[in-house]
This record gives structure tokens, C-alpha cells and sequence, in this order.
């Protein structure tokens, strides 16, 4: 079972729940803001109240996001990101303290409207010119605090500008089409033990694997509940939060992507998510305007 967003022709978009090929809106909750301003006990209780279902082939599948929803992540969480970090970068100290530090590294990555999600295209910066995914595992906290579900990030990332100066982060982060999310959220009560997860990695060129990699999520160093505690310390999301929680595969500094590689994303319990490189901002354009229809 998945939540999930999804859009019937001549309609609005709705928030509902796919199982196997069939997808089916929440009785009484019309957006996935609704649905993470609930308590974990009651978006449960509310996603076994359904109306009837239709063919997954006859919807479109959107980003599991709305509202005042936000994406955020968590940096320097994998030996393996310590180490690409510290490889890139011309302040490598600042890598090393953080990962081993209390305090956890934690940044604005997206929100809600400038989301991409499964079969759409990712973003590299025209700018940059080293640019790599970022697979991650990341949790999903309704407006409470509460962990509810677990989905797919690609936090696209440029290590070029990235490297120049950690000051940069925001701008190696932050760009058109940087963000991607699997169509589905996997509800935490379906998911044994996420901190046991195989994330897989793979990124096509001209049909062949340029790069493959996987890791577990046994390999990160935070828990998750501490670090939805220090997002939430500080801040409200009353529409809920998607947190991404670092990546443990990097590729090596040789590797950059290109317009039109394939990169595919599996994380075992949760789901999958491909989608294609393409350059520079204008590709993008659509969401804006997608969001201001959406509104009307």
C-alpha cells in the first residue's frame, strides 16, 4: 500500500491510496496537506476508509506533496558521504566534524510545488558542470512530529559548486528540477525496520549502466526519529515534512551526470523512482504554472 497524489482528467488532484494496480481517493480528505495534519493514528484509521478505486493506467501520478508541505535533508549521514564530501570540498574539516557532531546537518531542499516525481525529468544545473544524484531513503512526519512513512528522494547535487565552499550549499541544492520523489509513501506501520533497507542506485547512458551502486540503511550514522526531532524543533510544518536522510553512494570524482542518462533508484519496502537528466532551468517552467492552475 501507498499514499499517493493523483490526478483524474477534468479534475483536481486527490489525495488517495494505490494498491497494486488500483487507486482509491480517502473519504472526507481531498489533499495530502489534509492527510499530514492528522495524528499518525488517525491518517491510519482514515486511509482504511476508501471509496471505490479506479485502474492506476487511468491517473496521473504526482508528486505525494502539496500545500505548505516542504522537503528538507540531512547531510553527511554515510561514511561514504563524509568521505565525497571531504574529496571535493576545500574546507574538508567542516565534513569530517559534522558527521561525527551532535548536532546534525540540516537544510531546505524544496517545497511542495517545485517537486518532480517518477517517468519526469530531473535538473543539473547549466552552471555547474558536476553534477550527481543523491538516492535517499526519506521519512515522511506529519504536522505533529510523528513518523508516518518512508519514500524515495533523489536530492540532485552539484559537487562542483558544492566543493568551491560548503557556503554554496544552498545553491549546489537548490535548483530547477533539483528534487525528485517516488510517486508513493510507504505507511511507516508497513515497514519492519528501516534502518535494515537496500537502496539501490543505477544510471544509464546510450542503454548502457555507466554507474551502479547500493548500500543499506544499517550504514546511517543518525536515527531517524532524532533527526525529525531536531527538524521540528525549531520549526512548524503544518502540512507536514518529507525529510531526506543522506545518501551512502557517491560516485567517484570522475563522474558527472549528462542530459539524457537514466537514473534509477530502488529502495526495498518503499518503491522505485527513474527519471531523465535534462539541462538548465526552462525545462522546469511547467511547474510553476502547473501550481498556479492547481490554485484556481
Amino acid at each position: 500500500m501507498h499514499l499517493v497524489r493523483y490526478l483524474l482528467p477534468g479534475q483536481r488532484p486527490q489525495a488517495g491510496v494505490r494498491t497494486d494496480d488500483t487507486v482509491a481517493p480517502v473519504q472526507g480528505i481531498a489533499t495530502m496537506a489534509e492527510l499530514l495534519r492528522l495524528s499518525a493514528d488517525e491518517l491510519r484509521s482514515a486511509t482504511d476508509h476508501r471509496a471505490d478505486g479506479v485502474p492506476v493506467a487511468d491517473v496521473t501520478l504526482l508528486p505525494p506533496l502539496d500545500g505548505r508541505g516542504e522537503v528538507w535533508c540531512a547531510g553527511v549521514t554515510y561514511e561514504r558521504s563524509r568521505g565525497a564530501r571531504m574529496e571535493e570540498s576545500t574546507e574538508q574539516s567542516v565534513y569530517d566534524r559534522v558527521y561525527s557532531a551532535e548536532r546534525p546537518e540540516l537544510f531546505p531542499k524544496s517545497p511542495a510545488w517545485r517537486l518532480v516525481t517518477d517517468g519526469e525529468q530531473i535538473g543539473i544545473r547549466a552552471d555547474s558542470g558536476h553534477d550527481v544524484p543523491e538516492p535517499e531513503l526519506a521519512v515522511v512526519a506529519n504536522s505533529h512530529g510523528e513518523i508516518v512513512g518512508f519514500t524515495i528522494c533523489n536530492d540532485v547535487s552539484s559537487r562542483s559548486i558544492e566543493g568551491e565552499n560548503p557556503l554554496y550549499i544552498p545553491q549546489a541544492k537548490v535548483f530547477a528540477g533539483g528534487c525528485a520523489l517516488a510517486t508513493g509513501i510507504r505507511p511507516a506501520w508497513e515497514v519492519v525496520d528501516p534502518k535494515n533497507l537496500t537502496i539501490d542506485l543505477a544510471i544509464r547512458r546510450d542503454g548502457a549502466d555507466v554507474f551502479t551502486g547500493t548500500t543499506s540503511t544499517k550504514q546511517l550514522v543518525r536515527e531517524l526519529a532524532d533527526l525529525i526531532g531536531v527538524l521540528f524543533a525549531g520549526n512548524e510544518f503544518p502540512d507536514g515534512v518529507i525529510l531526506a536522510t543522506g545518501t551512502g553512494i557517491v560516485p567517484e570524482l570522475d563522474f558527472a551526470l549528462r542530459a539524457g542518462d537514466e537514473v534509477a533508484i530502488s529502495i526495498s519496502e518503499v518503491g522505485t523512482l527513474t527519471n531523465t537528466v535534462a539541462v538548465g532551468r526552462e525545462p522546469f517552467a511547467f511547474l510553476a504554472a502547473q501550481t498556479l492552475e492547481e490554485t484556481r
